[in-house]
């Protein structure tokens, strides 16, 4: 899988070096590059045999996406439409701003009736897998991203979930020294959450000097979280800190440690890097947050479409006929650790992020 990854790095990098004379188109809601400005580099490189040779400034690369209102998905908007502009070809992103499974369905539907160039969705819900099988019997490439529900589309773009915590526990046991009790605030039951929480689990047991005294169920509501943080801050005085697999258990956290007058005292790592959570760092309510690497996750997923449609990479003489998979099956993304000494970039960021033309 490396060498998969490291052969669309190399091309990723090729594209880019192109894509630098093609005029940027302007921020839309659907970025499109000028037809004429466009083809110039395409016509240019005609008869030398290169990737402009075969693009249509008309094809279009769709995300199909849910909570689209989120903070969150600000970057994989900015990401999404600067791709548009690099390589010259129409983008769009798209479906609610809510988790209504129904209207998500719809505008997936919609996006296949367009015939693109491929599809970007997240699998959030099994309730997509008909369409996305649809999709590809269609020809149309489909990445998932995100997170996905599914095992249907030709690769996951994203966080490993176990990574996640796995590479956050980590980070953070080795910035308190490898010293301390630590708690775990998380969502019980939820399969995504718990690969979180086992990859803390098998981070911190590489550090004899760490125990992880206490487990919090914050389920997902901020009240709750501030209750479970509070009972094991009480039970535990001798508490380094929480780790949070989800964004509630950092709010709750810090609050409870308010309420105890412990702030400061008990370090708090949380989840994400929305704007609110950045502010905590940055005025010492909480210590640090694991940032995703979310505007990779948009680059990587456009450039696995990009390279479907585009190259035609030998593995056998006919990939079609003989059944032959030539996309990765996944590749995942970084983990960042987030603190004072950082967080004003992260901040800076996410108010680029936000000037998205989505």
């Amino acid at each position: 899988m490396k060498k998969t990854i490291a052969l669309i790095s190399v091309l990723a990098l090729v594209l880019c070096a192109f894509a630098g004379c093609a005029t940027p188109a302007a921020a839309t809601t659907e970025s499109t590059a000028p037809a004429a400005e466009a083809a110039a580099p395409a016509a240019a490189a005609a008869d030398n045999g290169t990737i402009w040779s075969s693009v249509d400034p008309n094809e279009e690369y769709i995300v199909v996406n849910c909570l689209n209102n989120i903070e969150y998905f600000n970057a994989h908007k900015y990401m999404w439409e600067q791709c548009g502009k690099m390589f010259g070809v129409k983008v769009s992103f798209t479906g609610p701003a809510d988790d209504d499974m129904t209207v998500m369905c719809t505008a997936m539907d919609s996006a296949i009736a367009k015939n693109p160039a491929g599809i970007c969705v997240w699998g959030y819900d099994a309730a997509l897998d008909s369409y996305i099988v649809k999709a590809q019997e269609a020809g149309i490439p489909v990445v998932t991203f995100v997170g996905s529900t599914t095992e249907h589309g030709d690769c996951y773009i994203g966080t490993s979930q176990y990574d996640l915590g796995y590479n956050g526990g980590k980070l953070y046991a080795d910035s308190i020294g490898g010293q301390g009790q630590v708690a775990i605030l998380t969502i019980l039951g939820s399969n995504m959450f718990e690969e979180r929480t086992k990859g803390f689990e098998d981070a911190f047991a590489e550090y004899p000097g760490i125990s992880v005294v206490a487990y919090g169920d914050t389920k997902a509501d901020a009240t709750t979280a501030i209750s479970a943080a509070k009972d094991i801050a009480i039970k535990y005085p001798e508490l380094k800190g929480y780790v949070c697999t989800d964004s509630t258990g950092a709010q709750g956290a810090a609050t409870a440690l308010s309420e105890l007058s412990l702030t400061g005292k008990v370090d708090v790592l949380g989840l994400d890097r929305n704007t609110e959570t950045l502010q905590m760092v940055k005025d010492g309510t909480i210590t640090g947050t694991l940032a995703q690497n979310d505007v990779s996750v948009a680059y990587w997923a456009f450039i696995t479409l990009f390279t479907a449609k585009h190259v035609d990479m030998a593995l056998t003489t006919d990939n079609v006929a003989a059944g032959a998979k030539v996309a990765p099956n996944y590749i995942y993304t970084s983990v960042n650790l987030i603190t004072k000494d950082n967080v004003d970039y992260y901040l800076a960021a996410n108010d680029l992020y936000a000037t998205n033309g989505f």
